[in-house]
């Protein structure tokens, strides 16, 4: 019997059952009150007059009025350059211990997202509250006695301007509490290798000495480790090398495309739990087995804020409309899709994360990531998300038995017409013709803007069908294995050019391929 996995079980039953209240906004109205007291005296603090908005009756009304919407570019040129400069007390009390770097979307220069001490830890809290969330799982007690592989990038982090900076993978694995590090793998000394193919390489040849319970990382890069992993022990599922995996835990972009290339590594069903953990903090988990939607960490330094994503709310370039309404948690609604906005212990202030969410379930606080608010394609009024375009993908893979790993798309213009242009990542061989009257229905269906657009401006779409190899080649070559990759699903005219440039010279560098290519 599992007997130290029982006792373990039982504690995290015990706690997850004595934290288990539901008051959602009296919660949220004391991080905020919080973040403001802690910030009063910052820069940033005494310019938005945090001491006076803290005398108002209605905190949540007064903070709205007062400051204003931030994304990364505006918080970096008016704030957060004074940090690099060696300034104290900027948008958050002291300087930050870190600096996390995100992309965002591939290509695109490096963000800098500072990290506090304060973060560090909430990241910590975060991840004790999920394991105690497995209590709603029906785990057995020996998974508790189970090691956990986390791959993510290297813990190995740079020396830059005096601050520590990696990718927050790197960061908070770097930070793990001394009692985790007996159940963490790879292990620090892999954990530390910059070069991902090798950390990767590294894990394969140590794998069978590990017995391994859970999983955690990104699909498309944890895919690729497990296949490295069966190729180098000729095994044929995963399971053959460690049968005790019963659990993973993924975030950072959508499970359900990759969903079905991951069940064919796996000898048997494993338990699948959603993460919402970016570089700006740990913001949501799937708290329950009975649905995929992650609840929001309502107690744990970050204030949550919801601007309707509708087209009167965007701007052309993704970003919100200054005077856009802003909706706490208490104004919510189900099946409404929002453009998310947090405050947080690492001094981020009504800041546009760039994700669009989704509450399913209002009165549990919980949601599911629909995109991203520059993943919109609304060239010629189509108004497609990448949720609508996600749900046309899995009904694609289900009508014609195949399936996609990644998908682009990108409005284009053909002898002054517009074209939506599709490159799907996929292994089958199919007629590209029959897929677009397919893709075509289906958008009509699911979305009447499109059927408007399509009876006007847009005058038709393609489809390419590429192998998934294509995909991963492009996101090792425009970002590093391992980190927080976003695939951009929809692309503006002049990225979608460099891409199909790409293609085009990967093809010619894999003739042996056969694939559908027009």
């Amino acid at each position: 019997m599992a007997l130290i996995g029982a006792i373990i079980k039982k504690a995290i039953e015990l706690g997850h059952s004595l934290s288990s209240t539901k008051e959602f906004h009296e919660k949220q109205q004391r991080v905020l009150h919080e973040l403001l007291v802690k910030a009063k005296d910052t820069q940033f603090g005494k310019f938005f007059q945090f001491q006076d908005i803290l005398l108002g009756q209605d905190l949540s009304k007064a903070f709205a009025s007062r400051v204003p919407f931030f994304d990364y570019h505006q918080m970096e040129a008016n704030w957060w350059y004074r940090l690099h400069q060696g300034e104290e007390n900027v948008s958050w009390p002291g300087k930050p211990a870190y600096f996390a770097l995100s992309s965002g979307t591939t290509g695109k220069k490096s963000k800098r997202i500072p990290v506090t001490d304060e973060m560090l830890n909430a990241i910590r809290m975060a991840g004790i509250k999920q394991v105690g969330a497995t209590a709603n799982f029906n785990l057995p007690p020996s998974f508790f006695e189970k090691e956990i592989l986390m791959l993510g990038s290297s813990t190995k982090l740079n020396q830059r301007n005096g601050y520590l900076e990696g990718e927050i993978s790197g960061i908070s694995a770097s930070n793990i509490p001394a009692w985790f590090k007996g159940f963490y793998r790879p292990g620090e000394e892999i954990s530390k290798i910059n070069d991902w193919d090798e950390r990767v390489l590294e894990i394969a040849k140590r794998a069978k000495e590990w017995d391994i319970g859970a999983i955690s990382g990104i699909p498309s890069w944890l895919e690729l480790m497990m296949k490295k992993v069966m190729d180098y022990h000729h095994a044929k599922t995963i399971h053959e090398i460690w049968p005790n995996l019963q659990v993973y835990t993924t975030g950072g972009v959508a499970f359900e495309p990759f969903e079905k290339n991951f069940n064919r590594l796996f000898a048997h069903p494993i338990t699948i739990i959603d993460t919402y953990f970016a570089s700006e903090g740990f913001l949501a988990f799937q708290e329950r087995p009975d649905t995929r939607a992650m609840q929001l960490l309502v107690d744990n330094g970050i204030y949550f804020e919801f601007v309707p994503f509708e087209p009167e709310n965007i701007q052309e370039d993704g970003s919100l409309v200054p005077d856009a309404p802003v909706l706490s948690l208490t104004e919510v609604q189900e099946e409404q899709d929002y453009v998310l906005l947090i405050s947080t212990v690492a001094g981020l202030w009504r800041y546009v994360i760039g994700d669009t969410i989704r509450f399913t379930n209002v009165d549990r606080a919980e949601i599911k990531i629909t995109g991203r608010t520059k993943f919109f394609l609304n060239v010629v009024g189509s108004q497609l998300s990448v949720q609508k375009m996600n749900e046309a993908m899995l009904e694609i893979e289900k009508q014609f038995d195949m399936t996609i790993s990644e998908f682009t798309v990108a409005a284009i213009q053909r002898q002054g017409e517009y074209h939506h242009c599709w490159y799907l990542g996929t292994d089958s061989r199919l007629p590209a013709k029959k897929l677009e009257e397919t893709l075509d229905h289906l958008l009509k269906e699911a979305n009447k803007n499109y059927r408007v657009a399509r009876s006007k401006a847009l005058k038709g779409l393609e489809v390419r069908l590429i192998p998934s190899a294509c995909f991963h080649d492009w996101n090792a070559q425009n970002k590093k294995k391992g980190g927080q990759v976003k695939m951009e699903k929809v692309m503006n005219e002049n990225r979608f050019q460099k891409w199909e440039t790409f293609v085009r010279e990967w093809l010619n560098t894999h003739s042996s391929v056969n694939v559908e290519h027009r």
